[in-house]
């Protein structure tokens, strides 16, 4: 199956989980097209300033691919500073949050995959 850019549904979400501004989720496929435990499989783009806010993720994993821009991640209680190709996991039981830092917008891909 395939499923050209431009095409794919994108969803807005103010202040996600704490953060401030608004993030863009542009699903590449969503979680019941696919036949495993993905439940997220989108490109996240937030504006500079823009953030989603810390939370924890219980019987799953999420990573993220930096795209385009910079990115401050809060790994547990670490602040680290991402750049395209830079990767993250978070694994059970433990948190994130994420905050564009750059002149430009931070782009991610995100794949959050149930245990």
């Amino acid at each position: 199956m395939i499923r050209r850019s431009g095409t794919y549904e994108v969803s807005l979400r103010e202040q996600m989980r704490g953060g401030d501004g608004t993030v863009s989720i542009e699903h590449f496929w969503k979680a019941d097209e696919l036949k495993g435990k993905t439940r997220l499989l989108a490109k996240l783009t937030l504006e500079p300033g823009g953030s989603i806010g810390f939370h924890k993720h219980d019987d799953e994993e999420e990573v993220f691919v930096i795209l385009a821009g910079k990115a401050e991640m809060m790994d547990e209680d670490t602040p680290v500073v991402l750049e395209p190709g830079d990767t993250i996991l978070t694994a059970d039981g433990s948190g994130h949050a994420v905050k564009s830092v750059g002149d430009v917008p931070l782009e991610m891909l995100a794949v959050i995959v149930q245990y």
